[in-house]
Order: C-alpha cells, then sequence, then structure tokens
C-alpha cells in the first residue's frame, strides 16, 4: 500500500509539472517500455504531452501513446523504425522515420570522453536513486554527511540529516534557524528509529562546529542504547557530555545560566547549542507544572522543569535548540506546558492513531505510516514530507566518523 501511494503522488507530481512547468522554462521528457500497468500515466497528463515518439509495440500501448484512432505504431517491423507525431497522436501527425544506431565501440568512445570530461572538471556524477520501500535508509548513502565528516562544512544553519526521502532530493533534514521555534520533536514508538536519528544527528551538528551537546538519557547499563549513546560520545568527546536523570539539577542550572548571558548579550552572535533528550516521558524533573512558580529565596535555583519549558520558549532564538523524542502524544501533553510544544515546529512523526496525528500536524497522515516510514512535519512552512529513517549506524561506521571528526577537531 505505501509503494502505491508513493507512485499515485508521483504522478499527481508529474501532472502537475506537465502541465504548469512549461510557463516556469520546464520541459519534461519520458522514456518507457511501455505505458500499460498499474502505474500508467493519466490519460490527462498524456493530453499534455503533444510530442510523442513511438518504436514497435503492442495495439494496447498504440493506442496510449497515439491517438485511439491511429495503431499505425504497432504495425511497424524494421529494427529501429519508428513515428514522430507532434499532433498529440493524430493519424494525420505520423511521420515515419529510422533512428539512428551507434555501435557498441564507438558508444564506449564518446563515454569515455565523457567521464574524461567530468574528471578534468571535477565533476562528481549523481548516484542511482533506488527506492526501496520495505528498508531503511542506510547513512552510507548520505553524501552531505559523509563530506562535513572529512571537512568543515560551509553552512551558514546547522542542519540535522533524518533519512532518505521518498522523492529524487537530497537527504531529509532539519534545518535550525536562529529564531523561535526552531526545535526537532520525534513522537511515536519506533524506539529504534529515533536511536538512529539521534545519533546521526548528534554527530552532523559536531561535524558542523556546534559548540556543545548535552545527551540527557536514561537506558539501562549495559543495554545496547546505552552502548550505542557511549560509541557516539566516544565520536565527538569534547562536544557532547552524557548527562542522566541524577545530573538534571547541575546540567540544567548550566544552560539557565548559558540562556541568561545570551539574552543579555544578542549582539554577539554564540556558537549554536543542541540539548538532547531522549524519552521525555522518563524525567519527571522536567515536566511542566501549571502551579508553579519561582521561590522567592534568591539563593535557591529554578526547578529543572522551569529550566527546561524556558529553554525551549526563549532559547532557539540565542542559539539553543532541543531535540526531544518521545512515546506517544498523551505522554508529550503531560511534559510539556502547551506554549513549550508550540515552541517544537519541527516534528518526526511515527505510525499513530489518526488523532494524535492530528494533533500534532494537522492531518491524520501519520496513521497510514509503515514500519520503514516516518514524517516530517514543518510547521513554519507548513509542509509534510514522507521519508525512510536511518537504520541503527554498525560500529564500523561510527569508529569512522569519530575518527574523522577528531582530525577536524586536530585540525
Amino acid at each position: 500500500m505505501a509503494d502505491d501511494r508513493v507512485a499515485q503522488g508521483a504522478a499527481l507530481l508529474l501532472d502537475r509539472i506537465v502541465r504548469q512547468g512549461r510557463a516556469f522554462g520546464i520541459h519534461v521528457i519520458l522514456g518507457s517500455q511501455t505505458l500499460g500497468g498499474a502505474y500508467s500515466l493519466a490519460r490527462a497528463t498524456l493530453g499534455q504531452m503533444v510530442v510523442r515518439i513511438a518504436l514497435q509495440c503492442n495495439e494496447a500501448d498504440a493506442a496510449l501513446i497515439m491517438d485511439d484512432s491511429n495503431p499505425a505504431p504497432r504495425l511497424l517491423s524494421r529494427p529501429g523504425e519508428a513515428i514522430y507525431n507532434d499532433t498529440a497522436g493524430s493519424v494525420e501527425g505520423n511521420s515515419p522515420f529510422q533512428t539512428v544506431w551507434i555501435g557498441d565501440e564507438e558508444r564506449d568512445q564518446w563515454l569515455e570522453k565523457i567521464n574524461s570530461l567530468m574528471r578534468e572538471k571535477a565533476i562528481r556524477p549523481p548516484g542511482t536513486v533506488v527506492f526501496e520501500g520495505n528498508a531503511p535508509a542506510d547513512v552510507r548513502e548520505n553524501a552531505l554527511l559523509a563530506e562535513a565528516l572529512v571537512a568543515p562544512a560551509a553552512m551558514d544553519l546547522p542542519r540535522a540529516w533524518l533519512g532518505a526521502p521518498n522523492s529524487i532530493k537530497g537527504p531529509t533534514e532539519a534545518v535550525f534557524h536562529r529564531q523561535s521555534g526552531n526545535n526537532l520533536l520525534f513522537v511515536g514508538q519506533r524506539e529504534e528509529a529515533a536511536l538512529a536519528m539521534l545519533g546521526v544527528s548528534l554527530l552532523a551538528l559536531a561535524a558542523q562546529g556546534a559548540g556543545r551537546l548535552v545527551l540527557v538519557e536514561a537506558t539501562a547499563p549495559d543495554s545496547p542504547q546505552k552502548k550505542f549513546f557511549e560509541a557516539v560520545a566516544r565520536a565527538v568527546p569534547q562536544q557532547l557530555t552524557l548527562a542522566r536523570a541524577g545530573d538534571l539539577d547541575a546540567v540544567m542550572a548550566e544552560l539557565a545560566a548559558e540562556l541568561g548571558r545570551r539574552t543579555a548579550d544578542e549582539s554577539t552572535p554564540a556558537v549554536p547549542w543542541f540539548v538532547v533528550v531522549h524519552e521525555l516521558q522518563k524525567f519527571k524533573k522536567l515536566r511542566h507544572e501549571e502551579d508553579f512558580s519561582y521561590s522567592t529565596d534568591e539563593a535557591k535555583p529554578p526547578a529543572p522543569g522551569a529550566v527546561f519549558d524556558r529553554l525551549i520558549r526563549e532559547g532557539p532564538g540565542v542559539g539553543l535548540h532541543v531535540l526531544c523524542t518521545c512515546d506517544s502524544y498523551n505522554s508529550l501533553a503531560r511534559a510539556l506546558s502547551r506554549k513549550a510544544m508550540s515552541e517544537f515546529e519541527l516534528r518526526v512523526l511515527f505510525q499513530m492513531s489518526a488523532n494524535d496525528s492530528a494533533s500534532l500536524c494537522d492531518s491524520p497522515k501519520a496513521s497510514d505510516l509503515g514500519l520503514h516510514r516516518a514524517l516530517l512535519h514543518n510547521g513554519q512552512l507548513g509542509v509534510l514530507e514522507t521519508f525512510r529513517p536511518y537504520a541503527l549506524p554498525d560500529a564500523a561506521w561510527l569508529e569512522v566518523a569519530g575518527n574523522n571528526l577528531s582530525k577536524l577537531a586536530a585540525g
């Protein structure tokens, strides 16, 4: 069913490009062995493509390529014989011709010339796009992240790469602007996918020059999740701080001091910091209390929950961003105030009920997601993007990434 929806979405996008693209100088050239089958182009789309070239085909394809009353393509018999038609397939527009034949030796010569020219101009060909709907994305296929891990990334805005898109574009990413609402939230019960995206995001943000990364987690000792976080921490030891529930008072006091310093002096741009909370529902100290008020005792620091709420609301404007995972919308509503929840304008949703999906992204679309699918909602742009989250990176990739980041830090 997921593949059917992807095909339907691609067909709708293609139809829009064909109908409106010419006004903006966008032209479409399509080639196919057949137009039959479940994923054929709609008649309305074909009607917008007036130039058609047909080689020998069966009667059904001839009727699709040309007009219903133009069976000429099925009558072709010689190899390379074709029909050119620029009148939307009418019989009157048929113009038979013989296609050009390039031998294997000549074809190889031209391909070698093209490759030599690309090497001379240092042009790297784009990779082959393969849609695998029943498998998670592979972080090794992210060319942008690979470049960021070996050389300083020339990016004005830090970004976290989340997975592979369901369309022909770059990897799905969350971009952190220095303005209100630029926090990232993961909601749903796909623990491994959320863990993988957090780990890859931490490494990506470290490669892009994040000043400080604070990871608050409560995984069990010796668990696979704990070992994964420790491996990520070893990859970026200078920037990443691992904190547990018992460290929250000290960590939040430090973040409150940093927030106060940045708020008091906004004239000097500061390096972005990122606070990552894994499984927010496990941290009672971070919950927002409706009847909470600051103590009259000025010597007593504010509670971690109050600091966390303020950090979510005021932090992005001064370069302090929060990334959180939570298992459900109900848990999220218990942990955060309505104002704080609205400050997460970047949201990744896994499969959930239609009601929870509508509450989080104003659409029930997350209820139709499959196993290896997630939805990125950008509240500022009003965009919903379906993508495949990354699989959990293996130890070998983490070690290579850590070595590259160490070289960047030393250089």
